[in-house]
């Protein structure tokens, strides 16, 4: 029997259409026993029969429940017992019991309840829903599961018509790879797309990644990070004003302000730039890339236009390519180290580092060239052991009244507490050397060829010569040698590029081009799901289990972080 009344029933749950109080529309009851009780003379009440349970069709939305009280009068209506609701293919709801209020046009369901679109399943006991906002609303605690994760908060919201999700305090996504815990996380059903606002971390097996603002594809795998952001491997962490992260390909990339830890290696790595590769343990850094490793208490810097370091913690690799620099400030006293070259290579395992191409090295007040540079440390003290210069060694060292020089095919100096002592010059040397007393008045310039020759050095100034197999030469007054005799063949003083501080590294460099990065902005405010309404002035019917307290916003409800939230009275 077909029954018309005033009531928009909860069928009307998720989409229905807005109706004005003096124009309702009519719900058509199309199967269900209907009997009147003298104990409920306000309502009319109907109960499944052997034909099935109660079924209501009301514009496209159909709705079946076990019994289903109408309060024609309040435009009221009451459903019990496997309660069932359904928009055409797109939204359904389950529940134990719910209620539907004609005149405000809002809902409430309870007991199990379970609402279903095609992407997600939202599962709380108590939901709320304002059909004219189109919002849905629980505060008890909710579970969302959609094809990838499950999504658990204290409090949540549902903007039906941007398939929204708005999670509130302790939110938890649980994902086979990962787990994501934030306090505040919009989550689009529709895509996947959830955007973390305040302190949030991802955490995997092999990466765990923090921020307070970021963007995270849940089914794709991949994230946009800023504000605070980090990524943390197994031995490095990665920092930087903005991060993306693509869990599928173990890579990582940063932008602006840039800091790659080596925890393991006591080590950092900076930049505007970085590429971080789990998987193959590498990292790419450029723009003003300088990595910094401590060794014996000093630090030493190395740059270069691109940075790349490679291998497992027990065996890194850095290569640096294009205008490289390096730079040791030594300890308190101590002249500093530094060179340049085209390119440099560490390899920190062997303790040793290459400057290849046109190099130049400076140890206090020497400076050495030749075809490629080695320093060797000690892989156990971490000290500096051995200089090595191979082919077109040539050292040069300033004196007052010009340059002593020492030339030949290759040079290996020896270290004493990082500091450069002894230096063996080998095959076809020649030296220019200015002689002088312990006064330090100059007493001759000596102009020696020799097979090689030692040199001794304290406190980085040469102290005495020992030739080995001398072939030709002799100490010449100093008016007795012509200036263009002072000069050995190929002798070339690159003084002016020396590095005496960490911010030479970028001598002559101009300051990089830095993007501007995005960010990803607050929410917008949206108000808030319950209207800011005196109790006493909430419609509500008698016969609904709601009290108005229920219909009212809590101090203790968490409240979303947004843009240009409302100013509370008395703020």
């Amino acid at each position: 029997m077909k029954i018309s009344s005033f009531i928009c029933i909860v069928v009307l749950f998720f989409f229905g259409i807005n109706l004005s109080a003096q124009e309702k529309q009519k719900v058509d009851i199309q199967s269900g026993y209907l009997e009147i009780r003298p104990e409920f003379p306000d309502a009319a009440i109907y109960t499944k029969d052997n034909t099935g349970q109660v079924y209501i069709v009301h514009e496209g939305v159909e709705m079946w429940c076990d019994q289903a009280f109408v309060y024609m009068k309040s435009n009221f209506v009451k459903a019990y017992g496997d309660v069932r609701i359904t928009q055409g293919d797109t939204v359904s709801m389950n529940s134990k019991y719910a209620e539907y209020n004609g005149n405000t046009q809002f809902a409430f369901a309870s007991g199990d309840v379970v609402l279903t679109e095609p992407k997600t399943t939202l599962k709380t006991d108590t939901l709320y829903f304002d059909r004219i906002k189109q919002q849905a609303y629980y505060r008890t605690g909710g579970t969302v599961k959609d094809t990838a994760s499950v999504l658990t908060s204290r409090s949540g919201r549902y903007f039906a018509e941007s398939k929204k999700y708005q999670f509130l305090q302790n939110v938890k996504i649980v994902n086979p790879k990962y787990t994501v815990n934030s306090n505040q996380l919009d989550f689009f059903s529709e895509t996947g797309a959830a955007y973390l606002y305040g302190p949030s971390t991802i955490v995997s097996e092999t990466s765990t990644v923090y921020c307070e603002r970021g963007y995270y594809d849940t089914r794709g795998d991949t994230g946009y990070f800023v504000k605070n952001s980090k990524v943390d491997y197994e031995n490095r962490t990665l920092y930087g004003d903005s991060i993306y992260f693509d869990r599928n390909k173990s890579f990582a990339s940063a932008t602006n302000n840039i800091r790659v830890l080596d925890t393991i290696n006591k080590s950092v790595v900076r930049g505007h730039y970085a590429e971080v590769f789990r998987e193959k343990d590498s990292v790419f850094i450029t723009k003003r890339a300088v990595a910094i490793t401590v060794r014996d208490g000093d630090s030493i810097y190395v740059h270069a236009d691109t940075l790349r370091i490679t291998g497992k913690p027990d065996n890194r690799i850095l290569r640096g390519f294009y205008r490289a620099r390096l730079f040791k400030p030594g300890k308190a006293g101590d002249d500093p180290t530094s060179g340049k070259c085209d390119s440099i290579y560490v390899n920190e395992k062997r303790g040793i580092t290459k400057l290849l191409r046109n190099p130049v090295l400076w140890s206090g007040e020497n400076q050495m060239t030749g075809d490629t540079i080695h320093l060797l440390s000690d892989t156990i003290t971490d000290k500096l052991d051995t200089l090595k210069v191979f082919n077109n060694a040539f050292l040069v060292q300033k004196d007052s009244m010009g340059f002593n020089q020492v030339k030949g095919e290759r040079l290996i100096g020896l270290f004493t507490n990082n500091e450069l002592d002894t230096v063996n010059i080998n095959k076809n040397t020649q030296v220019i050397y200015y002689s002088r007393n312990d006064n330090d008045e100059l007493v001759g310039i000596n102009n020696t060829v020799s097979s090689s020759i030692q040199m001794y050095l304290a406190e980085q100034q040469i102290t005495g010569i020992r030739f080995i197999k001398k072939a030709d030469g002799k100490v010449y007054p100093p008016s007795m040698l012509p200036e263009n005799a002072r000069l050995l063949p190929g002798f070339q003083w690159r003084g002016e590029e020396r590095l005496f501080s960490v911010e030479d590294l970028f001598k002559g460099k101009p300051a990089p081009v830095l993007p501007k990065i995005t960010g990803i902005p607050l929410p917008k405010y949206e108000g808030e799901f319950f209207e800011d309404i005196p109790e006493d002035e909430i419609e509500l019917p008698e016969e609904s289990k709601l009290s108005p307290k229920d219909l009212q916003n809590r101090p203790d409800d968490p409240k979303p972080e947004t843009e240009n939230p409302p100013i509370p009275e008395g703020g």
